[in-house]
């Protein structure tokens, strides 16, 4: 069995591609703790390469940004590649089968949320708006410290 649930914090905006056929594909790092502390009793953090393909990767692009926490469920890859100077390396990534938004962004002029694009629209259905209202929590305490989160100060 090869299965693997991750909750972390983006590292960075998502990154997304396409293929030659025109599939897309997204990349992320979570920063995930660790469920402990070493000897100097500060917690660890692991950063996990993410890979995830077509609509789920544009909506990671589009609604997910850096400091946005997630969860991910989905397998370890590991894949090998040569380098231009003939060197052999080898990559260990998680493929993502689904992607969770566990938190609402913050409520702002321009915000992911206004910039859905609406049902009319031609880009996207309802059913795009609904997959972004389903990954957040309704609960009324996750918008408790949304003030004290300034994204542009995270270590990672």
């Amino acid at each position: 069995m090869n299965k693997i649930i991750l909750i972390g914090r983006l590292t960075a905006d998502p990154e997304l591609r396409y293929t030659q056929s025109g599939v897309a594909v997204g990349r992320f790092t979570l920063a995930v703790d660790r469920p402990f502390t070493n000897q100097q009793g500060e917690r660890e953090t692991d950063f996990i390469d993410v890979v995830v393909w077509r609509n789920q990767a544009e909506n990671c692009a589009n609604y997910l940004k850096k400091g946005f926490l997630a969860a991910v469920e989905g397998r370890l890859q590991i894949r090998s590649y040569e380098t231009q100077d003939g060197q052999r390396r080898r990559v260990a990534e998680v493929v993502a089968d689904r992607v969770e938004f566990l938190e609402r962004p913050r409520r702002s002029p321009g915000d992911a949320r206004e910039q859905l694009p609406s049902a009319g629209s031609g880009v996207a259905d309802s059913s795009a708006r609904d997959a972004y209202d389903r990954g957040f929590s309704t609960d009324s305490q996750s918008d408790e410290f949304e003030d004290d989160l300034d994204l542009d100060n995270l270590p990672f």
